[in-house]
């Protein structure tokens, strides 16, 4: 599992100590936090992913800020608060951590655990979250007890203990989306221990192992990321049969969706969707707490991608009953079950049909109301005018009826046939 690779030559990792602390610190732009550093007591550290990406050149605008403080941090959280404003949420009264929200930055306050900030960062979870930068600037340089510096600059992820993995278990499938983010490697021995300890995620809240999942799956390589969950054990037994599994998570990346046809923002809401649905069902979905919505949109797509399995992998080899209702079933999720189609040409003209709003057969809907179509035929109500209706749809999904306004005699004549043909009258 360990595939290092080397930093560009204009990483700050390869700088000298001076130069990279000044990068570092340039790059963080401490003048636009919403607490300026000089704020925090004497003895305060940034540590974690502001850190960690600063160093390798990922910051996002906002990033989340960790730090830790010497003493007391919900007593300082509440300070903070009355001075530069936000909101004051106690997350560990406990362990004494808060989060001090404020004009859209989320800051992590945490009182030191242990006899010194060394040990503090010895409980941590892996080398690279375990770099500490003391404030303000110009406090000093890192503090890196665990060679977390190292590994950056080889890209791997290297835990720091397994008892610190199983403090909590949620930290088994973190380290597989981190390595996901980041494209590192995973040191031998973690990689063994994340198998080994499988089962323990079991133990973990649902909502914290979907909310992990749920970002694997939107990693630009989370497909990749997901294949490695489902090798290691951490998804079962809710990806059952890991091999076709894992197999069909390796045609769900971004490169594919390009090239069948998907723009960037139908990329980005397809691929975790349909990396997720492959992994999970409904039913595992209930079990992690997640949504009646991501429920039903699970089960929706492996519904479709068994149709289009069994078709051959092709839209149009169904029959014309299973076509339209499977663009009935799966009108907003086309484009993740566009995914798993065989031939590329067929993919870029079906999202060319489905962008079109006014297209029959992939947003089918009937060609008249109900209510008009019982008083134009002068019938009481009853199940005959639904399966009408089914039948004037399917008809103009396959384009056997005009459409536009104009249309309305041939549609009363259509039904009146049908009418005759069903004989109704026995409903």
């Amino acid at each position: 599992m360990h595939m290092p690779t080397r930093p560009g030559p204009n990483s700050i990792l390869t700088c000298a100590p001076g130069e990279r602390l000044r990068l570092l610190w340039q790059s963080l732009a401490p003048e636009r936090w919403p607490v300026p550093p000089e704020a925090f007591p004497e003895g305060t550290v940034l540590v974690g992913g502001a850190v960690r990406d600063g160093l390798l050149g990922r910051l996002t605008e906002r990033p989340d800020l960790d730090l830790v403080v010497p003493d007391d941090a919900i007593t300082l959280g509440r300070r903070l608060q009355r001075r530069w404003g936000g909101s004051c949420v106690v997350l560990d009264p406990q362990r004494s951590i808060v989060r001090l929200v404020c004009a859209h930055w989320s800051l992590d306050l945490a009182r030191r655990e242990g006899a010194d900030l060394e040990s503090d960062l010895g409980r941590r979870d892996f080398t690279v979250n375990s770099i500490a930068l003391p404030l303000p600037a110009g406090g000093g340089d890192l503090i890196d007890p665990l060679g977390g510096l190292s590994d950056l600059a080889s890209r791997r992820l290297v835990a720091v203990s397994e008892a610190n993995l199983l403090d909590d278990p949620l930290r088994l499938l973190r380290g597989l989306r981190l390595a996901c983010e980041l494209d590192f490697g995973i040191e031998e021995r973690t990689w063994g221990w994340i198998r080994h300890h499988h089962r323990s995620i079991e133990t973990v809240a649902g909502e914290r192992v979907l909310a992990e999942l749920e970002r694997l799956a939107a990693a630009p390589a989370g497909h990749r990321g997901l294949q490695r969950t489902v090798a290691a054990g951490l998804l079962a037994p809710s990806a059952a049969g890991s091999a076709a599994t894992e197999a069909a998570l390796a045609s769900l990346e971004e490169e594919r969706a390009s090239a069948w046809g998907l723009s960037g923002p139908e990329s980005t809401a397809a691929l975790p969707l349909a990396r997720l649905a492959t992994v999970l069902d409904g039913k595992a979905v209930a079990r992690l707490r997640g949504s009646r919505r991501l429920q039903q949109r699970c089960d929706r797509l492996r519904w479709g991608w068994q149709r289009l399995e069994a078709a051959g992998g092709s839209l149009e080899a169904l029959q014309e009953a299973d076509r339209l209702s499977l663009h009935r079933t799966l009108e907003a999720e086309l484009p993740a079950l566009l995914l798993r189609l065989e031939k590329r040409e067929e993919a870029v003209e079906a999202l060319r049909r489905w962008r079109d709003p006014d297209d029959r057969l992939f947003h089918p809907r009937p060609p008249i109301d109900g209510t008009q179509l019982q008083h134009a035929l002068g019938r009481p109500p009853g199940p005959w005018l639904g399966r009408l209706l089914d039948h004037l749809t399917r008809e103009s999904a396959f384009g056997r009826l005009a459409d536009g306004t104009e249309a309305g005699p041939e549609i009363l004549t259509t039904a009146r046939q049908w009418l005759q043909d069903t004989d109704p009258r026995h409903d």
